[in-house]
């Protein structure tokens, strides 16, 4: 169809359309439809029929939806931009620069995608998924710096092996006057015992033949899995189940390479005799854990209900000593998770049993522990905040760098050695984050603030160092939470847009303690570590599914109601 006569002084592109009718009926006819595009702002379309087909009506649409693949539009972008050259060159520039500064700020969101496999396979890594549960009712105050550190008199500390029986020999305890400050030999990390009044969170194992189960403390501070035993016990706490009872054939020889990793920092000695791996973990609050290492068999529970049987090593733990003895009255032991070679994680993987991936969700709602996860098919891909870790070949907790912490709008100072940057070390095993000394004053000075607003310090409160009472009643943090600012700790980079940021509501760093007064959950941390280290606990960690990615060497944390875990395919990245 030609329309140079309608519109001779213009040039005209024209598109036409033509409809066939369907084959099982041909009545309908088939209908033409002209579409034409020019300079002016308008479009124009004529619909036409075939003069011997008897058609039904047809409504001609004179300006249809845009789509990429049509080019009448209400606004002709190729007519403009010709006619403004500078224009696109800023239109170009404007959306590179955008494009740029998204991928920047959400990196992740493109890296972290992951290309999911649907085929089922024997040989794939799988993933394990432990609930977890609040230690209810123990509000005993724990302060625990934990390593390894040589044990005294090899051949009559230990528990000795004679013919399969066991017995117990001399012990003699020796506790560091000097372990409260971590050395570069630390393998262990601070222990916490209860976020007031919810408690540490812990999870259940199945272990031995016939399988029995234990409670653990989740502790991804800790490099080893340790549990009560029977040896016999020369010092036990009541603990929730009854000790775990080894045989010889439990018992890790001294040359085994599990237990070269356990010692590997202490000092080089010499036990001939030795027919067991020893060692001794101890504590800045004095208390102390010694045993052997075992091997026995682990019973995982699959997703899909099935279950996969394998041999770890652990401790076999029969005297502890100090505030420890409390804080076991409900649970057997510390379940070890962080990137040691002798934690659980790292053992499933170098069977290839999972990928080397750790993460827990530590619910805020008392009724609903949370739950914790080993290897990676319940890593979000997508709404993560991701960091690296820091690399140290004798540090193998979960650390990253911190460049700036703010309470509302206020900067507070890192108060580390490095004054323009700091080391936080995410830690389930304690119960209360921690400060450096300086960064701690300057933000108990900042919530000094609240005084103006009614609220009065209680120092008759002896929940925690510093307590507020309300000039209302308080029954949850919810009822002061607005009276109280957000702690942000940024990482990456100091500029705002682009780093990634942990928000710390007030309820993540306040409890409410017996008397009804609202308490600080952050502690100055100048007495259980090096100074300049920053130690994120189960209060400010609650509310928050984070992952400790060791295949990547990073951790990555994001907002999570921590109900029910999902295989991730597809957003939303959570669901519960």
């Amino acid at each position: 169809m030609d329309f140079d006569d309608e519109r001779p002084q213009q040039q005209v592109t024209g598109v036409v359309i033509i409809t066939l009718p369907p084959s099982d009926n041909p009545s309908f006819g088939k209908t033409i439809t002209a579409f034409t595009l020019t300079n002016d702002v308008l479009p124009q379309s004529l619909t036409t029929q075939e003069p011997d087909q008897v058609l039904p009506t047809t409504r001609v649409v004179s300006s249809p939806p845009p789509s990429s693949q049509s080019p009448q539009l209400g606004f002709s972008f190729s007519g403009f931009f010709s006619e403004n050259p500078r224009k696109l060159l800023g239109f170009l520039g404007v959306s590179l620069f955008a494009l740029l500064l998204y991928s920047s700020c959400f990196s992740s969101t493109f890296v972290e995608l992951k290309n999911s496999n649907d085929n089922d396979d024997d040989d794939k890594p799988q993933s394990f998924i432990f609930p977890l549960y609040h230690k209810l009712g123990a509000a005993d105050l724990e302060l625990k710096l934990g390593r390894f550190v040589d044990v005294v008199d090899k051949e009559n500390l230990v528990v000795s092996i004679n013919g399969g029986a066991m017995e117990t020999k001399m012990v003699n305890k020796l506790v560091a006057a000097n372990s409260i400050v971590m050395d570069s030999s630390a393998t262990i990390l601070p222990v916490r015992g209860n976020v007031y009044p919810d408690g540490l969170y812990f999870t259940y194992m199945l272990l031995g033949n016939p399988q029995r189960r234990y409670f653990l403390d989740i502790d991804t501070g800790s490099d080893l899995t340790w549990i009560q035993c029977d040896a016999p016990c020369s010092s036990c706490a009541k603990g929730a189940n009854p000790l775990y009872k080894p045989t010889k054939v439990n018992i890790v020889a001294s040359g085994d390479s599990m237990c070269m990793e356990v010692q590997k920092n202490q000092k080089p000695q010499i036990c001939e005799t030795c027919q067991q791996c020893d060692y001794e973990i101890e504590y800045a609050d004095r208390s102390s854990s010694l045993g052997v290492l075992a091997k026995d068999k682990l019973h995982l529970v699959n997703p899909n209900g099935s279950i996969t049987n394998l041999d770890v090593v652990f401790g076999c733990a029969y005297d502890q000593q100090g505030i420890l003895l409390n804080t076991l009255s409900k649970t057997d032991g510390i379940l070890g998770l962080s990137k040691a070679k002798v934690s659980l994680p790292s053992q499933l993987a170098s069977k290839g049993i999972i990928n080397n991936v750790v993460g827990h969700c530590l619910a805020t709602d008392v009724a609903s522990g949370g739950y914790m996860f080993l290897g990676d098919d319940f890593v979000p891909n997508w709404g993560m905040s991701w960091v690296p870790m820091l690399g140290s070949p004798l540090i193998e907790f979960y650390h990253t760098q911190l460049v700036k912490i703010n309470y509302g709008s206020s900067s507070l100072s890192l108060g580390a050695k490095d004054s323009d940057k700091a080391r936080v070390v995410f830690d389930s095993g304690s119960s209360y984050t921690y400060f450096t000394k300086q960064s701690y004053a300057e933000l108990v000075s900042s919530l000094s603030e609240v005084s103006e607003l009614g609220f009065i310090q209680d120092a008759s409160d002896p929940t925690l160092p510093v307590c507020w009472r309300a000039p209302f009643p308080i029954r949850t943090i919810m009822d002061v939470n607005k009276y109280f600012k957000t702690l942000t700790l940024q990482f990456g980079s100091k500029w705002w847009i682009i780093s990634k940021k942990f928000h710390i509501p007030p309820e993540g760093y306040l409890i409410i303690s017996k008397k009804g007064n609202a308490c600080l959950g952050i502690l100055d941390g100048n007495n259980v570590h090096d100074g300049s280290t920053f130690i994120l606990g189960d209060i400010s960690l609650r509310g928050q599914l984070v992952v400790y990615d060791n295949e990547k060497q990073k951790i990555g944390w994001g907002p999570s109601g921590c109900g029910k875990p999902s295989r991730f395919k597809s957003l939303p990245f959570f669901e519960g």
